[in-house]
C-alpha cells in the first residue's frame, strides 16, 4: 500500500495514476466540455489566443482536448508518473517535468491555466504568491491565467465523506475519501479498492493536505503578480474560477 501526501510533493503512487481518470470520469468529469470553456473564456478576454500551458496538467486529459483548439499546447507536471500518462496520451506533446512554484521555460504563452483546485497544494500566502508570479512570468502581454481554486475556508464542509463505484476497462474501483479540518488546510484521506477477474484485490491510499486560501489571498496573489484579477462563480466543480489579465 502506498500513502503519498500530495502537499510535500512525492507525487501520485503509479497505481493511483493509473485508475485516476476513470475514478474522475465516472463520476461525471467531462474533459471535452471544461477545454471548450476554457478556450472560450480565454479568447473572450485575449482575442487571438494561440498558445496554452497547463500547470499541473495530471495525466493530460485537459491537454488532449485543448490541442485542437490552440497552435500550441503544453503541459508542466511535477508527478513523474502523471508526466508519463499525459505523454503516452498526447503523442509528440510536450509536457515539462517541474514544479509550478519553480518552473522557468525559455517561451511565453498568451494563457496559463491551473485547474482541478491544484494550486490548493501551496502551503502559504508565500508559495501561492510564487506560483502565481511563475505563472505570469511566462505570460505574452495581453495574456490570461485561469486558475480553479480550492474551496474558500467559509465553503469547506469538514467530515465531508464521498464515495464512488466506477466500472472500466474490465475493472471495478471503488473510492472513498474523509476531508477533516487540519488547521488552515483540508486534510483529505483517500482510499481505492481495485478489482479484475483475475487479480487480486488491490488497495491504494493517499493523503492530500489542500490549503483552504481565503478568496482574498488568492486575489491578492494575482495582484502581486501584476494581473487584473476577477473571481468567475461556478467553473466545473462548482468553486469559482480565478482569471488574471496581463496588461503589459
Amino acid at each position: 500500500m502506498t500513502t503519498p501526501d500530495i502537499r510535500t510533493g512525492n507525487g501520485y503512487a503509479d497505481g493511483i495514476a493509473r485508475v485516476y481518470d476513470l475514478v474522475h470520469q465516472g463520476k461525471g468529469k467531462d474533459y471535452r466540455r471544461e477545454a471548450a470553456d476554457l478556450a472560450a473564456l480565454i479568447t473572450s478576454r485575449a482575442p487571438g489566443a494561440r498558445s496554452l500551458l497547463d500547470v499541473a496538467c495530471g495525466t493530460g486529459l485537459h491537454l488532449q482536448h485543448l490541442t485542437p483548439l490552440f497552435d500550441r499546447v503544453e503541459g508542466l507536471e511535477l508527478s513523474a508518473d502523471m508526466r508519463e500518462i499525459a505523454l503516452r496520451r498526447n503523442p509528440g506533446a510536450t509536457v515539462h517535468l517541474g514544479d509550478m512554484r519553480a518552473f522557468a521555460l525559455d517561451t511565453r504563452y498568451a494563457a496559463v491555466i491551473c485547474m482541478f483546485s491544484s494550486i490548493g497544494h501551496m502551503s502559504d500566502q508565500t508559495e501561492l504568491d510564487t506560483a502565481l508570479a511563475r505563472f505570469a512570468a511566462h505570460l505574452e502581454p495581453g495574456g490570461v491565467v485561469v486558475v480553479e481554486p480550492w474551496w474558500f475556508p467559509a465553503t469547506f464542509t469538514p467530515g465531508f465523506v464521498g464515495a464512488s463505484i466506477v466500472e472500466a476497462e474490465g475493472r471495478t474501483i471503488s473510492r472513498v475519501s474523509h476531508s477533516r479540518l487540519e488547521g488552515d488546510a483540508t486534510a483529505i484521506e483517500v482510499h481505492y479498492l481495485i478489482a479484475e477477474p483475475g487479480h487480486a484485490i488491490e488497495h491504494l491510499s493517499e493523503n492530500h493536505l489542500i490549503t483552504l486560501f481565503e478568496r482574498s489571498a488568492y486575489e491578492l496573489a494575482f495582484e502581486r503578480a501584476g494581473l487584473d484579477v476577477e473571481f468567475q462563480r461556478g467553473g466545473p466543480s462548482g468553486r469559482g474560477l480565478f482569471i488574471g489579465v496581463r496588461q503589459s
